[in-house]
């Protein structure tokens, strides 16, 4: 997320971008696996400091043990891939608005 430039974000757009990298990691995961065969789906994000920001993203898959063949540790970093992604968008999205 380097080069955007907003000022600083309110507490309810940290907790808003935190919301939308949470959802955005969900439905990635959940697009790829049925919700029958996970186990447990942890997902958290985290922003901390204003200017740069730093936002952290963890997903945590565990599934069910009849599932054989399935790269877990590849759909969790896709998952937090695609959720920086949105995070990415909705903060440009911020920076187009505080332009105006």
């Amino acid at each position: 997320m380097e080069g955007l430039e907003i000022s600083e974000l309110s507490t309810e757009q940290v907790e808003e971008v935190c919301a939308i990298a949470e959802e955005t990691a969900r439905k990635y995961v959940l697009s790829k696996i049925s919700q029958k065969k996970i186990e447990a789906l942890n997902i958290s994000a985290e922003a901390e400091g204003a200017m740069p920001m730093m936002l952290t993203i963890d997903v945590d898959v565990a599934l069910s043990p009849s599932i054989k063949d399935f790269d877990v540790q590849t759909l969790a970093d896709e998952a937090v891939k695609e959720a920086f992604l949105s995070a990415e968008t909705y903060l440009r999205k911020l920076t187009c608005r505080s332009k105006r």
